[in-house]
C-alpha cells in the first residue's frame, strides 16, 4: 500500500536546486512552493524545472497549512532562525548540515523542537551515497565482525566554494561545511567518540582569501571502548585526478572485514573473511546521482534521503540524524577546534558539553 504524499515546501535555492529535483522526480512528494530572497535565482530555478510556484517572503511557507515539511538550504548562520520559524509553525523539517554553525542556540532549538513535537531530520548526504549505504548495509549484517578502526576524509580543492558571496563572512570554517561530512560518517560508526586531538594549518592559499581559518587538518579520535577513528580534510590545495585520489571516503576496518566506500567515484571495496578482495562499481547509477552539470550537487543523495524521511514519517520514527545526533557531533566539532587552537592537546567531548549546558543553564 502506497504511503502518504507529503507536501514539501524549500527556502533556499542555491543548494536547494538538488531538493527541487529530488522532490519533482519522488513519487513520495510534492513540490508545493519554494522560496529565495533572491528574485533571480527564484525565476532561474522555475524555468530550469518549469515549476512557478516560488516566492520570495518565507513567511508564505509558514503560513501555508498544506505544507507538511520545510527543507531548509539557506546559509549555515540562518538555520537556527528558520527551523526554529518553521518548527512553530507545526512543520516538520529537514534541513542540510550543519544544523548549526556551532553549538551556539543548541538549547533553544532542541527545546522548540520537544515543544512543538515535530521532527528534525539532518541531511547528511554522505550517508545516502550508493557506495556508503551499501558499506553501511554490510556492516549491519556483521560483516565487518568487530570494528577497530574508522578512517574518513574529504579532501579537495575548495576554493571555488569562496566564491559565493556568503561564503566568506565572519564565522566561515571549513570544518563546518566541509569535513563534517567525514566527522559524521566516522559517528554513524564509533557514535560514543570521547576525545579527539589534531593538527591544522592554514595555508597561502587560504590566506589569499583573506581567510585565517585552517583548511588542512588532521584529527585522532578515540571512542569508550578503544576504538580509534581518523578524520583528514584539506581545502585550498591542489589535488590529483579522481582515478588516483577520490575526494571523500570511508573505511571500516574490523576483526572479520575491511571495507572503503568512495566518493564521488561510484566504487566499494570489500575484503571479508573467507573472500577474494572485490571492487564493486555502480557506473550505470552516474546520472542517477549526478543530475546537473559535471558531479556536483549531492541530487542522489537528495532523491534518497527524502524518500527515507517519508518512510519515518508514514512509520512514526525518528529519522536519523536527528537534533540530538546533531549536537553530539557539534560538540565534537568543538572537540576538535580546541585542540586545533591548542596545538593538540586531548580534548574531551564530555567536558565540552558539560561546559556547554552549564553555560545555558
Amino acid at each position: 500500500m502506497a504511503g502518504k504524499i507529503y507536501r514539501m515546501g524549500v527556502v533556499g535555492l542555491g543548494e536547494g536546486r538538488s531538493i527541487m529535483s529530488a522532490a519533482l522526480n519522488s513519487s513520495r512528494w510534492k513540490l508545493a512552493k519554494v522560496c529565495d530572497l533572491n528574485r533571480e535565482l527564484c525565476e532561474q530555478r522555475a524555468q530550469e524545472f518549469d515549476f512557478h510556484e516560488w516566492t520570495t517572503n518565507y513567511n508564505e511557507l509558514l503560513e501555508d497549512p498544506d505544507i507538511d515539511v520545510i527543507a531548509i538550504y539557506t546559509p549555515d548562520q540562518l538555520h537556527f532562525t528558520h527551523v526554529c520559524q518553521a518548527l512553530e509553525a507545526g512543520k516538520d523539517v529537514l534541513c542540510t548540515k550543519p544544523l548549526l554553525p556551532s553549538l551556539e542556540g543548541a538549547k533553544e532549538l532542541m527545546e522548540v523542537q520537544e515543544r512543538t513535537g515535530k521532527h528534525v531530520f539532518v541531511g547528511q548526504s554522505s550517508r545516502f551515497f550508493e557506495p556508503m549505504k551499501r558499506q553501511r548495509k554490510d556492516f549491519e549484517a556483521g560483516r565487518n565482525g568487530e570494528v577497530e578502526t574508522v578512517e574518513a576524509y574529504y579532501i579537495t580543492d575548495g576554493r571555488w566554494f569562496l566564491d559565493k558571496a556568503w561564503s566568506r563572512q565572519k564565522g566561515f570554517s571549513w570544518m563546518y561545511n566541509f569535513i563534517i561530512h567525514a566527522v559524521d560518517l566516522v559517528r554513524w560508526y564509533l557514535p560514543d567518540i570521547q576525545e579527539v586531538t589534531g593538527f591544522g594549518r592554514s595555508s597561502a592559499n587560504n590566506a589569499a582569501y583573506g581567510l585565517e581559518t585552517w583548511d588542512t587538518m588532521r584529527f585522532l579520535m578515540r571512542d569508550s571502548g578503544g576504538r580509534i577513528a581518523t578524520v583528514s580534510g584539506s581545502y585550498t590545495l591542489p589535488i590529483l585526478d579522481l582515478a588516483a585520489e577520490t575526494a571523500m571516503g570511508c573505511t571500516i576496518r574490523g576483526t572479520k572485514g575491511t571495507t572503503r566506500g568512495e566518493y564521488p567515484n561510484l566504487r566499494y571495496h570489500t575484503r571479508f573473511e573467507g573472500e577474494e578482495p572485490a571492487l564493486h562499481k555502480m557506473d550505470d547509477m552516474h546520472d542517477y546521482y549526478f543530475r546537473f552539470e559535471g558531479i556536483s550537487h549531492h541530487a542522489g543523495e537528495y532523491q534518497n534521503y527524502i524518500e527515507y524521511f517519508a518512510e519515518c514519517l508514514d512509520q512514526g520514527v525518528t529519522p536519523m540524524p536527528n537534533v540530538e545526533e546533531a549536537v553530539t557531533t557539534l560538540a565534537l566539532m568543538e572537540a576538535m577546534e580546541r585542540s586545533l587552537r591548542s596545538n593538540g592537546q586531548v580534548v574531551k567531548v564530555k567536558d565540552v558539553l558539560e561546559e556547554y549546558w552549564a553555560k545555558v543553564r
